[in-house]
């Protein structure tokens, strides 16, 4: 990892390491390697559970316990295959390997979907990560077939990928702020085949989002919907939070990682501004509860006795990471601090499960929907995800000094 900051480092030295009997304190190496050990036996359990059920895969857990499944149409379908692959990548075993296969596999047919924007979060998490463990060229076939049915979304004179086809009475091109996190797949499908299209259009959808998605104080709206004549915006609103005007949290973590990965894929320094400026905002939110995990929007008048959202905490803390070696900043080490802290909390009780319980899942206390009345206070697939992908990104950063 390349820090900027020496002195700061040599304080990160002795505080990773401390032997001091506090949970603050405990050395990080043993805070990794616990959420290893609980991740791995809470997907292994829900592994085996699912693998007779034809095509499942979870989702989250209904209100009386039972486990609630999707399919591969589902946005949320290559996150647990994702799971899988990096528990594998931690600690090879032919078990982890094998559920990691079969479950990917039952996320190909989304290749042909051209009616979702998702795709990204589908293949480039399950076949992305098999393909880069294990080279298999079938997998990049896959992701090929993909890439070109998602481009089908883009409108060359919007400069945007679609997000939904619904709600065409209230959004003519509706883009929401998630979009971003599907930009990663364009960009290594782009590398791989030398298609600069593919580039550039991410690079235009993540310019235009860049534009127009954000308030002055560097808070996202969630939905922005485009003019098709004029490729203008003519409305900005939201969908899952809680009102217009305010900062639904996973949106903006969504928007924090979206930014940090698009400068490490162009080295485009506006983006970079972009993640820091979100950072700033979430870091000094007023809002933000001690324990560093969101409540579900910042601007709910209820706080504190309204729902956290645990994958909102895990795709930060995932995104800090990475934007704490990108960032050439003394802002590094901050972010970093801050990320650790995340993880810290989503690796205690309160929010990591107890093996056997919680579903199979990893984390407890998401929110998906609370304005649409769904997955409120619940295990989620995507939040076990980048609570792992953090937990693979400290590990490698961190412990052992940089990337491997």
């Amino acid at each position: 990892m390349k820090f900027h900051n020496l002195t700061a480092v040599s304080l990160w030295v002795l505080m990773l390491f401390s032997c001091s009997g506090t949970a603050g304190d405990e050395p990080l190496r043993d805070v990794v390697e616990r959420g290893y050990d609980v991740a791995t036996r809470q997907a292994l359990m829900m592994a085996r559970e699912l693998e007779p059920l034809e095509g499942a895969l979870p989702r989250t857990v209904e209100e009386d316990g039972t486990l609630a499944t999707a399919e591969y149409h589902a946005w949320i379908s290559g996150f647990f295959p994702g799971v899988l692959w990096y528990l594998y990548e931690h600690a090879p075993s032919d078990e982890l390997k094998s559920y990691a296969e079969l479950y990917t596999a039952r996320v190909e047919p989304a290749k042909n979907q051209t009616n979702t924007h998702d795709l990204g979060f589908m293949l480039y998490c399950s076949f992305g990560n098999g393909y880069r463990l294990t080279g298999n060229p079938r997998y990049l076939e896959v992701m090929e077939t993909g890439a070109r049915s998602l481009t089908t979304r883009y409108d060359p004179g919007v400069g945007l990928i679609r997000s939904w086809d619904s709600f065409r009475e209230q959004w003519q091109y509706a883009v929401i702020i998630d979009n971003m996190m599907n930009l990663e797949f364009l960009s290594f499908i782009a590398r791989e085949t030398g298609r600069d299209e593919y580039m550039e259009m991410a690079v235009s959808h993540a310019d235009k989002t860049l534009e127009h998605h954000f308030r002055p104080d560097n808070s996202s709206f969630h939905v922005v919907s485009y003019d098709t004549v004029t490729g203008l915006p003519h409305v900005k609103n939201t969908h899952q939070g809680l009102d217009d005007s305010s900062a639904w949290a996973r949106g903006q973590a969504w928007a924090l990682y979206g930014y940090t990965m698009m400068y490490r894929e162009t080295g485009d320094r506006a983006y970079l501004e972009k993640a820091r400026d979100v950072a700033a905002f979430l870091m000094s939110h007023p809002r933000m509860p001690e324990d560093l995990v969101p409540y579900w929007d910042f601007d709910d008048p209820g706080i504190p006795d309204v729902p956290r959202d645990a994958s909102s905490a895990a795709i930060m803390a995932s995104a800090l990471i990475e934007l704490s070696e990108l960032d050439d900043s003394p802002e590094a080490v901050r972010y970093l601090d801050y990320a650790v802290v995340q993880v810290r909390s989503l690796s205690s009780p309160g929010y990591l499960a107890e093996p056997g319980t919680n579903g199979g899942f990893i984390l407890k206390h998401s929110t998906g929907n609370l304005p649409g009345g769904s997955e409120i206070d619940v295990p989620l697939t995507y939040a076990d995800y980048y609570y792992v992908e953090a937990l693979g990104r400290l590990k490698k950063y961190i412990l052992t000094g940089g990337r491997e």
